[in-house]
């Protein structure tokens, strides 16, 4: 009974953690010169999930965070937007996780994550507006802006997966 609790609570608090970050973003938009592109910060919370509660935990995390987060900063436009980028780069990282932990940093994944999503929100907006050009003109910045924001990610979450490691608070 203690490992079920256990694991509820920590749902909740990851779960409210990148509701938090998600916030946080739509509060304080960084310059960017795609229109809506973001930092990705609650990808923290998605790699640290992966890492601490495997897989299907995660996907229910992320797909609670996007609704919630749609439904009270956002829109429905936001929503299916932030379906197709959180659950595409969910699965990558999901992926590499699974395949290449040992042979990929947490770094990488972050960004290979970063890229998924961004491809994820272009297809969906290609296919709103119905023009494949809209997927290619915006597709050049996007993969730029995924190298630095994949990074930043990539590398708090190394930092604190390392910090919850020491504390032992996966035992």
């Amino acid at each position: 009974m203690e490992n079920k609790t256990r694991r509820l609570v920590v749902i909740a608090l990851y779960t409210a953690l990148a509701l938090i970050l998600s916030y946080l973003e739509s509060l304080a938009p960084i310059p960017m010169p795609v229109p809506g592109a973001k930092v990705g910060l609650p990808n923290i919370v998605t790699l640290i999930s992966l890492l601490t509660l495997g897989t299907p935990l995660t996907l229910l995390i992320v797909t609670a965070r996007i609704f919630l987060s749609g439904f009270l900063f956002g829109s429905m436009s936001a929503i299916l937007y932030s379906l197709a980028g959180g659950l595409l780069s969910f699965g990558m990282m999901a992926l590499l996780l699974k395949v290449t932990r040992e042979k990929l940093s947490l770094i990488t994944i972050s960004l290979l994550g970063a890229v998924s999503h961004n491809l994820g929100q272009l297809a969906v907006a290609a296919a709103v507006v119905q023009n494949m050009n809209l997927f290619w003109s915006y597709l050049p910045f996007l993969m730029l802006l995924a190298i630095p924001t994949g990074i930043v990610v990539g590398v708090a979450a190394n930092l604190l997966y390392r910090q919850l490691q020491k504390i032992n608070l996966f035992k």
